[in-house]
This record gives structure tokens, C-alpha cells and sequence, in this order.
């Protein structure tokens, strides 16, 4: 892989990360205080509502931003295809739009949410507005405007974190020390309810979406409005397959929120509460997760327009090899550091902890796979990676129903391990036949395992060292620079690896 190459897809990377990981990050602060302010119950249905609409907003936009990076590499035809996308998604989002609101109580009531069908609402207004961006967010990263892309990215946080301490934090404090006649307080009570706070989260969403929007308009004012049918439908056939592959993923990621309202063995605000702690310990594993996202954001483009090269297949090699290594210092760090990173969470929510160490690794699989998954994407076969989805989901979904009625949320995260690991092996073996790539599938894992031994072997020190949290923290910190060592002697190893890529 030439220097040029690495520094280019870093830099990219570098750049979405400022968006996606830092900017997220930044909302990750917000976590203490919904754990604060909310019960455990409230937390909850914010956890199902956000699943339920990462669901919803694969059938807004379909993957069409995904066929918009294959068919429109081209500058020659790139406006084409921005417009037809564009003309297409606005009247695919307005439809969808109109059919939630129409059915708005009656899926209120079947979800168990008829008191607050206002959530409901929320949550479809931020995804079509969410939606309308999709496109012309797409058209910045494939035209490398990273700066641009990573600015948007954080007004849109930054006013949903401003606008989140404004309704949660602001109002109330304005309401409890303002005398009544100031105009201040007339104006604050005049819109603000203290028992609203989940519809607040929502509206502080909602008014991102909607400035980010604004801020996008002019891509949509400068398009010459066309619509190409023969090019509408060769997009559709590339993306559909996706929109099978994001629907099984979001099954894997997100159904175990969902169920477990639904499976475990005790009353609705029981498994609410339960939810919650689960979701706030899902929470702690963003640092793995983000990481993963600012990757994919940099990659996905990447790919497609390196794909014609003649040393692709090592740059894809040596890529996967990079995000590996980086994914499991962001594991370890999280695991090893746990002691203080747990305190983003209110206490409360504790008792959950025990599913992170299964959850990040089982996200470790999955980004591995994100890279792995190249082939089919660039080799147009698709439907593998529907066919691949799919068994993943069905895994899920046995896994969840089987056992989180025995063993409660631990049962979903060793499911989300279970069908994340099966996805990556099968999604590698299948792909080495189809476009053999020279990963260094021996070397990273060892590498892994070695991951493991040092997580193992902090666990099995820190009963000889607690109480005294800060000989656990130095302990583990002295792993943690094993780990790194280690791994540089292995990374830099020369050489061919026999079995690193499977025969044709």
C-alpha cells in the first residue's frame, strides 16, 4: 500500500472521526445526565423508541446513499445520479412520513405507548428530516469534502446537546429560582412540562435535524431536477439488496432492545427498567462502536474508488490489519478502565456492567466484518451480503427468544457475540472464493487472543488488589503496555503468512 494511499484514507478517517467520534463523544456526555435525570424505566423506552427508529429509517432512505457512491464515481455523471436519488428519496420520505402520522395511534397503542403518542410523532419527524440529508451528506464524502461533511456533522450535535441542557437543565433551574412575574419565567412556563422530559430529548433531535437541513438546502436549490428512470432502477437493484443486508443488520445490532420489553418473565415497567440498564451499559461500549462508524464513514468511499488499482486487494489486506489492532486498544482500554468509565452511567444503573466485556467484543467482530465485507460490495454481488445478514438475524432472533426468558439481557449480549462472530467467519470464507483478499488472518489472531489474555488476566488480579482502586488501575495500565509492545513486535513482522488468503 503506497504511503500517499494510507495517509489519504487516515486523514479522511481523521476527519469523520472529528464528526462522528468526537462529536458523539461529546453527546456520550449527555449519558450522566439522562441516567440522573431519568428512571430506569423512562431510559428504557428512550432505548426502544431510538431502536425502533434506526429500523425505521433504513426503509426512509433504503441504502440509495450506498448507490450513490457506485454509480455516481463518475464526475461526468454524478449530477444524474445526485438528482434521481435526490427526486426519488424526497417522494419515498414524504410517503413514509404521511403513513406514520396517519396510523400514529393505533401504533402508539400496539407498542404500549397510547399515553404518549407525542413520542411517536417525535420520532417520525426526525427521521424524515434525517432522511432529506441523506443524499447530499453522501455527495460531500464522495467528493472528499471531509471538512465540510465533519462540520455539518458537528453543528447538528452541538445544537442537540445545547438544546438538550436547555430543556433538561435550564428550564428547570429557570423555573425553580425566577420569581413568577419575571417575564422569563412567564415565557419558560409557558411552553415547559418537568413530566416531559423524554419528548424534550426528542424535540432537541428533532431541531438538529432541522437546521442541519437548512444548512443543506443550497445542494438541493443548485440540482438540475431530472429523474432517470433506466438509471433509478439499475440504483435500486444495487441498493435493495442493501436495504435487506442494514434491515438484518439493525436486527442484530437493535432487536435485543426491542424484545426485551416483550420476553422477559415480569410486568412492562419491570422490563422497561431492565431495558434501561441494559441500554446504559450498551452506552459504555461507544468507544469501540464510534470508532467502528468514523472508520466505515472514511472506508466505504474509499473502497469503491480504489477499487481499479492494482494493489487494492493488499490495500484492503493492510487496512483491515490497521483497524484490527486500533479496534483492540479501544476494547482494552474500555475493559481495563471500566472502574472509571462506569461513572458516565448513574449508579443505578450498575447491576448491567457485567454484559459490556461480551458486548465489545462481539462489536469487535462486527467491525472486523465491515472490512471484510468489501467484496461483495465491490464484486456487485450484494445478495451475499443479504444472505449473510439474514443468517445473522435468524440467529438473533432464535438466540433472543430462547434466552432472555432464562437469562435475562446477558442472554442478548452472548447472541449479539454469537451472531456477529458467525457473520464474520462466514462472510470471510465466502468472500476468499469469490475476491481473495491477503489478509494476515493468522497474525491478527493471535493478536486477538492475546486481547483476551490481558482482559483475562486483569480479571484474575483485581480480587488481590481491591479495594485499592488505584493499584488495579496501575495494573491494568501495565497490561495495557504489554498489549501495545506485543502487538507492535507482531504488526511489524515481515513476511508471507501461509493460509492468509483461502484458494480460489
Amino acid at each position: 500500500m503506497t504511503q500517499s494511499v494510507v495517509k489519504k484514507l487516515l486523514g479522511e478517517t481523521a476527519i469523520y472521526g472529528l464528526s462522528s467520534v468526537l462529536g458523539r463523544l461529546l453527546f456520550f456526555l449527555l449519558t450522566p445526565l439522562y441516567t440522573t435525570l431519568l428512571s430506569k424505566q423512562d431510559y428504557g423506552q428512550m432505548t426502544e423508541l431510538f431502536a425502533y427508529a434506526a429500523f425505521l429509517m433504513l426503509f426512509f432512505t433504503y441504502r440509495i446513499e450506498m448507490a450513490f457512491f457506485r454509480f455516481g464515481v463518475e464526475e461526468t455523471s454524478r449530477n444524474a445520479v445526485f438528482s434521481t436519488a435526490l427526486s426519488a428519496l424526497a417522494m419515498s420520505v414524504f410517503c413514509m412520513t404521511g403513513l406514520l402520522l396517519l396510523f400514529i395511534r393505533p401504533l402508539a397503542e400496539v407498542l404500549q405507548y397510547a399515553a404518549y403518542p407525542q413520542y411517536l410523532v417525535l420520532v417520525a419527524l426526525i427521521l424524515a428530516a434525517d432522511a432529506l440529508c441523506e443524499i447530499p451528506f453522501a455527495r460531500l464524502r464522495l467528493e472528499g469534502k471531509s471538512a465540510r461533511f465533519a462540520m455539518l456533522k458537528l453543528l447538528n450535535i452541538s445544537i442537540n446537546i445545547g438544546f438538550n441542557l436547555f430543556f433538561l437543565l435550564a428550564c428547570p433551574y429557570l423555573i425553580t429560582h425566577l420569581p413568577k412575574e419575571n417575564i422569563i419565567y412567564i415565557f419558560v412556563t409557558s411552553f415547559y412540562n418537568q413530566d416531559f422530559q423524554i419528548s424534550y430529548i426528542f424535540i432537541a433531535n428533532l431541531l438538529a435535524a432541522l437546521f442541519t437541513f437548512i444548512f443543506l438546502l443550497p445542494q438541493y436549490f443548485a440540482v438540475k431536477w431530472t429523474f432517470d428512470r433506466r438509471l433509478w432502477s439499475k440504483m435500486l437493484a444495487y441498493s435493495l439488496p442493501l436495504l435487506i443486508v442494514g434491515l438484518a443488520g439493525n436486527v442484530n445490532e437493535l432487536l435485543d432492545r426491542v424484545l426485551l420489553k416483550w420476553y422477559l418473565p415480569f410486568s412492562i415497567s419491570e422490563n422497561e427498567s431492565l431495558l434501561g440498564e441494559y441500554g446504559a451499559s450498551y452506552k459504555l461500549t461507544m468507544i469501540l462502536t464510534l470508532f467502528t462508524q468514523a472508520f466505515r464513514m472514511g472506508a466505504e468511499p474509499f473502497f469503491f474508488k480504489n477499487a481499479n488499482k492494482s494493489d487494492a486487494k493488499k490495500t484492503y489486506a493492510d487496512v483491515t490489519k490497521f483497524f484490527t489492532i486500533a479496534a483492540l486498544v479501544g476494547l482494552l482500554i474500555t475493559l481495563l478502565y471500566l472502574d472509571i468509565i462506569k461513572y458516565m452511567i448513574a449508579p443505578k444503573f450498575w447491576a448491567g456492567l457485567s454484559v459490556v466485556p461480551i458486548l465489545l467484543f462481539a462489536n469487535l467482530f462486527l467491525g472486523i466484518y465491515y472490512n471484510v465485507s468489501v467484496w461483495y460490495r465491490l464484486t456487485d454481488r450484494t445478495k451475499m451480503g443479504a444472505y449473510i445478514s439474514i443468517l445473522g438475524a435468524a440467529v438473533t432472533l432464535v438466540c433472543n427468544i430462547w434466552w432472555i426468558p432464562i437469562f435475562g439481557y446477558t442472554g442478548s449480549a452472548w447472541a449479539t457475540f454469537i451472531c456477529y462472530g458467525l457473520m464474520l467467519v462466514v462472510c470471510y470464507w465466502v468472500g476468499q472464493r469469490h475476491y481473495p483478499v491477503p489478509y494476515e488472518a493468522n497474525k491478527l489472531l493471535i493478536i486477538s487472543l492475546l486481547a483476551f489474555f490481558i482482559y483475562y488476566c486483569s480479571v484474575l488480579v483485581r480480587p488481590f488488589l481491591m479495594p485499592h482502586l488505584a493499584l488495579v488501575l496501575v495494573a491494568n495500565s501495565g497490561l495495557l503496555a504489554l498489549f501495545l509492545v506485543a502487538t507492535w513486535q507482531l504488526a511489524l513482522r515481515k513476511g508471507t503468512e501461509k493460509g492468509g488468503v483461502a484458494p480460489r
